[in-house]
């Protein structure tokens, strides 16, 4: 089959491979899905850059945790009616080496989720790592009707989802974001107020958008960074959920005034969610999938042969929304 894989850690240009390699097959309880679609996160050129110093231990590796495609075959367990089902697919790359940047990927059936029909290919690509984020950072603790959160990077991968999210569940959205294009991308998403981060008046900016009142909920992308704003708005037993700190990867905390707020802070990573957490994003982005409930925001869709080039997209850290290989 066509794939791209690295057998070293390095720049894109400099260690992605593409071009043949042996074609799967599916084990017991597992699909074999013929990949339309591959997305590219930040977690997969942070893997390639060398994040996990043992990953090439076994050999090479075909980046890329999500896709989308149509299942082909089925392993032992697996019902012979999943066949044609058209699927996105989530966790390809994790604790394992082969993941959606190729033209088949074997995975555990539970990783296939059904792709309604009105989502396109592309779609699922966005979904694993963005959409699930998102779901676990709103919905961790329950219902959030008639709360007012925070979503700071509001206009990126995971806070564009966060921002629909939280708004169709009936929360109040402050959404954050630093130019005008963005801030409309915000509002399309549900936002009811829009700050800008970069304010001088970042903390004020938000009281002001609340009449003064603090926020029940922070959904951050960069804990640290704001860590002191969040201490300035967040209502007492109020919740910081964060994916990201990569400003300042280790913040200094202040125990004593976040105790005295009975401060509840959650770190979220998709692969360690909880199964049930898990099944539970699967379920409800079906459905809103099927309702034509979500937005999804594609920066970039390029073919296979440019991984390099969509790595590289993401590192510069500046594009917005999904990078999409398109493996046909």
């Amino acid at each position: 089959m066509h794939a791209a894989w690295y057998e070293a850690f390095g720049p894109a240009h400099d260690v992605l491979q593409v071009g043949e390699v042996d074609t799967p097959s599916a084990g017991p309880g597992e699909v074999l899905v013929r990949l339309q679609t591959s997305g590219v996160n930040p977690s997969d050129t942070k893997k390639r850059a060398g994040s996990f110093p043992n990953l090439l231990d076994g050999g090479l590796v075909i980046p890329n945790s999500d896709g989308a495609g149509i299942i082909e075959a089925v392993g032992d367990g697996v019902d012979d009616s999943r066949i044609d089902e058209r699927v996105w697919v989530y966790q390809a790359q994790f604790a394992r080496r082969f993941g959606t940047a190729a033209e088949y990927v074997a995975i555990d059936s539970v990783r296939a989720a059904t792709l309604p029909k009105n989502a396109g290919f592309e779609v699922g690509a966005c979904l694993g790592i963005p959409a699930m984020t998102a779901h676990r950072c709103v919905f961790s603790d329950g219902d959030v009707a008639g709360q007012t959160i925070v979503v700071t990077g509001a206009a990126g991968r995971v806070g564009y989802y966060a921002t629909q999210w939280a708004s169709q569940a009936g929360a109040i959205v402050i959404a954050t974001a630093s130019n005008d294009d963005d801030s409309a991308a915000c509002r399309t998403a549900g936002a009811e107020h829009v700050v800008n981060h970069r304010s001088d008046q970042f903390a004020a900016d938000i009281l002001a958008a609340t009449g003064g009142d603090r926020v029940d909920r922070i959904i951050d992308l960069e804990f640290g960074a704001n860590l002191a704003t969040s201490l300035d708005v967040l209502k007492t037993s109020g919740t910081i959920v964060t994916y990201g700190s990569t400003a300042v990867p280790e913040p200094k905390l202040p125990f004593f005034q976040m105790m005295y707020l009975d401060l509840n802070i959650q770190f979220v990573i998709v692969y360690a969610m909880p199964e049930a957490a898990k099944q539970h994003a699967i379920a409800d982005i079906t459905t809103a999938l099927a309702d034509d409930r979500l937005d999804h925001r594609i920066a970039a869709r390029l073919p296979l042969a440019d991984i390099a080039k969509a790595n590289e997209r993401i590192e510069q850290g500046t594009i917005r929304g999904a990078v999409i290989l398109d493996i046909n």
